[in-house]
C-alpha cells in the first residue's frame, strides 16, 4: 500500500506511481488516435494495422457409407442449414468433405493355387473424385487409394483465410469484415458428389486374374465455421 510519506518522500514510489499515470493516459489515448484514422466506415476503426483471432469450427450435416461402381457417382443434393439449429447465426464460411476408401480388388484363380506368389500381380490404383458446391462456389479433389486403406478431403471456402490469426495492416476494420464474414452466404443448399474410377491390377500369371469392381467409401460432410475478434494492433514503441 502507498502511503501518501511515502509519494513524498521515496523515489522508487515516486516512479512507480508516474509510469501508472503514464500507462492510464496513454493507452485510452493512442486507441483513441486509432480510431480517429476513421474513413467513412462508421462505428469501426479507419485504416490501421488489425489483429484478426479466431477458431475454425465444423458441424456435421451429412455422413455415411456406400459403394459406388466403377464409373458411378454418387450424388448427395438435399443438404439444406436449415436442418441445423442456429445456422442463421454462424458465419459459415466453407463446406469439407472428409472421404475414406480401401481396396476391394480381387483375383479369379482358373488354376488351383494359380494366384499364389508373384503369378498373383499387384492391385492398382483406383481413383476417388469428390465434389463440393454451394451456390457458385464449387471445389472438387481427386484422391487413389494406392492399392491400400486410404483417404483425402475436399473444401471450398468464400472467406479470405490467409488473415486468420494475423496482423492485417492498411485496411479498415469494415473492410476486414467484408473478408472474413459471409454475410449469410454460407445458408442455403448444398451439393455433394463422390465419383470412383476403379482399376484391376495386373495378373503375369496365365493361371490367374483380376477385377475391380469399384470401392466402398465413407464419407462426412461438415460447414466450417469461423467465429473471429479484431482488435487494432499497437507497438509499445509508440507508447
Amino acid at each position: 500500500m502507498i502511503t501518501l510519506d511515502d509519494l513524498k518522500t521515496n523515489r522508487d514510489t515516486q516512479i512507480t506511481v508516474a509510469c501508472i499515470a503514464f500507462f492510464l493516459v496513454a493507452f485510452p489515448l493512442y486507441f483513441s488516435m486509432q480510431g480517429g484514422n476513421a474513413s467513412g466506415s462508421g462505428a469501426m476503426g479507419g485504416v490501421a494495422d488489425y489483429n484478426v483471432n479466431g477458431e475454425l469450427t465444423y458441424v456435421q450435416i451429412a455422413d455415411g457409407i456406400e459403394y459406388i461402381a466403377d464409373g458411378d457417382t454418387l450424388m448427395i443434393d438435399d443438404l439444406h442449414t436449415d436442418s441445423v439449429d442456429g445456422a442463421e447465426d454462424m458465419n459459415i464460411v466453407g463446406v469439407r468433405v472428409t472421404m475414406s476408401y480401401g481396396e476391394d480388388e480381387t483375383t479369379d484363380p482358373s488354376l488351383l493355387g494359380g494366384c499364389v506368389g508373384p503369378a498373383g500381380g499387384q492391385n492398382a490404383d483406383d481413383t476417388i473424385t469428390g465434389s463440393a458446391t454451394h451456390l457458385n462456389f464449387t471445389e472438387s479433389n481427386d484422391g487413389q487409394n494406392g492399392g491400400q486403406n486410404s483417404g483425402h478431403e475436399v473444401a471450398v471456402e468464400w472467406f479470405n483465410s490467409s488473415m486468420v490469426g494475423a496482423t492485417v495492416s492498411e485496411l479498415t476494420e469494415s473492410e476486414i469484415v467484408n473478408q472474413i464474414d459471409s454475410m449469410g452466404a454460407g445458408l442455403g443448399i448444398y451439393s455433394i458428389e463422390i465419383g470412383v474410377v476403379a482399376e484391376s491390377g495386373n495378373a503375369p500369371g496365365p493361371a490367374c486374374s483380376r477385377s475391380d469392381a469399384g470401392e466402398e467409401v465413407t464419407y462426412s460432410v461438415e460447414l466450417i465455421i469461423f467465429d473471429y475478434t479484431i482488435a487494432p494492433a499497437f507497438d509499445e514503441a509508440e507508447l
